[in-house]
């Protein structure tokens, strides 16, 4: 089978859709299938749309031969390869990452919506970029052959907006590795350190929601608790680097449909904080530590909560014994399996 992979960003990237383009193009390489990956060189320093044009034109003529296309992204490059794929009559599957309109409007306005109510409540307020950004997403999502989700919840929460038909839309859940112990670094461990060091790693934008993580961290310092914020916004082999020395993983976000930090930080046994406006909490709700975004005093407690020695302890089992895992070789497979099954 020969397959397309029409992807924005591409390792040495950073972020999910380049570990996703990755994952599934080794997995369908060692199978024998012929896989292309189409990534963003030229496009990066084209403005929008002269750059969808671009990549448009790149798509069409890799398509000759082409069984499917494949793309882990839902704006940049999905959208070209949309209407590339419908030129040639070939099959589109999208699989969806995180939101990037709300993600876009937050940035833009500092209105610090959660997620869930953004739809119900803030369309009305978008401005023309956005208004068409958004009828572009509505227009990709009726017309893909299959759209991928990794949790229910954000499948749920685009349903009515974007008018999906459920008969196109999947689950494929994230990639979960098995237990992690390699050391990469001559970092100490948390233990026998005054300071327990919470890494948050993220990218400094606004529904990121760090002023308020950081005043949470500000009042328990203020108290005499050894507690401690790291962000990391380096390499991802640094991030990595900096979960395995941390005490624990923090997210508390406004949003977040299936963060790759969270599942990193179990492969190494990391306990974690993470907040409730997530898809992950169904499959994770025994073994973490859950906090109200919008809560300052919330996440404070938490934080203080995870700082007890005994409550750390008790954690750390739990997630020792979470032995769900989901590989690439899953993933992969299970995306064939709804190509095999789409109707021709």
């Amino acid at each position: 089978m020969r397959i397309l992979i029409a992807t924005g960003i591409y390792p040495p990237d950073i972020g999910g859709p380049a570990q996703y383009a990755l994952g599934v193009e080794e997995v369908w390489q060692k199978a024998g299938h012929e896989v292309k990956v189409l990534s963003f060189r030229f496009e990066r320093r084209l403005p929008t749309g002269i750059r969808h044009v671009y990549y448009f034109l790149r798509v069409l003529f890799s398509l000759p031969g082409v069984d499917f296309v494949f793309s882990p992204d839902t704006f940049s490059a999905a959208l070209p390869a949309l209407l590339a794929s419908t030129l040639l009559g070939k099959k589109l599957i999208i699989r969806t990452g995180g939101d990037f309109l709300w993600e876009w409007y937050v940035e833009r306005t500092g209105d610090l919506v959660l997620l869930r109510d953004f739809y119900s409540t803030r369309l009305l307020r978008l401005n023309r970029k956005e208004r068409i950004i958004f009828s572009l997403l509505r227009f990709l999502f009726r017309h893909a052959d299959a759209i991928i989700f990794s949790t229910a919840w954000q499948r749920d929460i685009f349903t009515k907006p974007y008018g999906l038909n459920a008969a196109r839309c999947h689950i494929v859940e994230n990639y979960y590795g098995p237990e992690e112990r390699k050391v990469y670094s001559n970092v100490p461990q948390h233990i026998g350190i005054h300071k327990k060091i919470f890494v948050g790693g993220t990218r400094p934008l606004k529904w990121k929601n760090i002023p308020r993580v950081e005043e949470a961290f500000k009042t328990l310092q203020s108290k005499g608790l050894p507690v401690s914020l790291a962000l990391q916004i380096g390499s991802r082999g640094q991030f990595l680097l900096d979960i395995q020395s941390s005490y624990a993983v923090i997210i508390a976000s406004l949003g977040d449909i299936s963060p790759n930090t969270i599942l990193e930080a179990i492969q190494f046994g990391k306990p974690f904080i993470l907040t409730l406006e997530t898809g992950l909490y169904p499959k994770l709700k025994d073994i973490g530590v859950w906090v109200d975004p919008e809560d300052v005093g919330d996440i404070a407690a938490k934080v203080a909560w995870l700082a007890d020695d005994q409550n750390y302890e008790a954690q750390c089992k739990k997630i020792a014994a979470f032995a769900f895992t989901h590989s690439w070789e899953d993933i992969a497979n299970e995306i064939l399996t709804i190509h095999a099954n789409l109707k021709s």
